[in-house]
């Protein structure tokens, strides 16, 4: 008897979806899911949260993963709780203590220590992540109780607010580069106070320009009646770049890769250089570079073709 599974055909689903991801699911879990309840064909997430941490991941479907490198290179904003006076070997609460020591920090003190971590830092990566090192996640050395020698990484803590502190609670927001690693900020923070910490919660509230507005939980995406009505277009993505409309002939020349001197054409450009959206009526193109003296070359582009 032939016991040869159907292989299930999939969609193609073009979007954003801004989800909540859950404590307990690592992103690509998450990610998994909701492809999954989508019937989607291609789906990608843009910048991995850890299991532990809770908020805003843009998971994008078809065309949009096309442009998730723009939300990967994005600055991030978190809301996080320091543990002060434990630490653990993970850096948050899925570790074990390794060390507890008292609490005797003052306002002032905490305020002094937040003043050395705003601006340019240098971090190490932590063992327990998942950068590699000969082909193999750092954490699996970790686990096997390895601690291999990594070189510290420049990163830029652009806002670091005290929110709220009852001991030995520490409770924080952060708008940070590409590449920081909170949990080690929280460690570093209890280091130079003196007492080590770990983080006890973390939450993402916003990356590049999308924000918790519109945010949808793994379990009320599974429930929706329509759960494709819940998608974001592709260029929401592309929200924080200007956007140049272009006829139907500039259209046709753009989607098969030509530079367009747009100088010479009769299209609004925008006034600084760098990248765009390129529109053709409501439908996104892709994004290009716009040059000196006005020369658009295409980047990322749109499967479409106009009419």
């Amino acid at each position: 008897m032939n016991q040869n599974k159907v292989k299930r055909v999939r969609d193609l689903v073009d979007g954003v979806l801004l989800l909540d991801k859950p404590v307990g699911f690592s992103s690509n879990d998450a990610l998994i899911k909701a492809k999954r309840v989508l019937n989607a064909k291609k789906a990608g997430h843009t910048g991995t949260l850890d299991p532990f941490a809770t908020g805003l991941l843009p998971l994008c479907f078809g065309e949009a993963t096309k442009f998730s490198q723009d939300l990967l290179e994005a600055d991030k904003t978190y809301d996080t709780v320091v543990h002060l006076g434990q630490t653990t070997d993970t850096g948050d609460t899925e570790g074990e203590v390794i060390d507890t020591r008292d609490v005797n920090v003052t306002l002032e003190q905490i305020h002094a220590v937040l003043e050395q971590f705003r601006g340019p830092i240098a971090q190490v990566p932590p063992m327990y992540s998942a950068l590699k090192r000969d082909g193999k996640p750092l954490y699996e050395y970790a686990r096997a109780g390895i601690t291999l020698e990594r070189e510290a990484r420049n990163v830029t803590i652009h806002k670091l607010e005290l929110i709220a502190y009852e001991a030995p609670m520490l409770k924080l927001s952060v708008t940070c580069s590409k590449g920081t690693y909170i949990r080690v900020l929280g460690q570093d923070i209890g280091a130079a106070l003196g007492c080590g910490a770990h983080l006890n919660a973390l939450r993402r509230t916003q990356v590049g320009p999308l924000t918790m507005e519109n945010m949808i939980t793994l379990d009320a995406l599974i429930a929706h009646p329509e759960p494709l009505s819940l998608l974001a277009p592709v260029d929401a993505l592309l929200a924080s770049f200007p956007a140049i409309q272009l006829n139907a002939e500039l259209a046709k020349r753009f989607l098969n890769g030509q530079r367009l001197a747009l100088g010479k054409e009769p299209v609004t450009v925008p006034a600084e250089e760098g990248r765009v959206r390129v529109y053709l009526g409501d439908k996104l193109l892709g994004t290009a570079m716009l040059g000196e003296y006005s020369i658009l070359a295409p980047e990322r582009l749109i499967a479409f073709t106009p009419q």
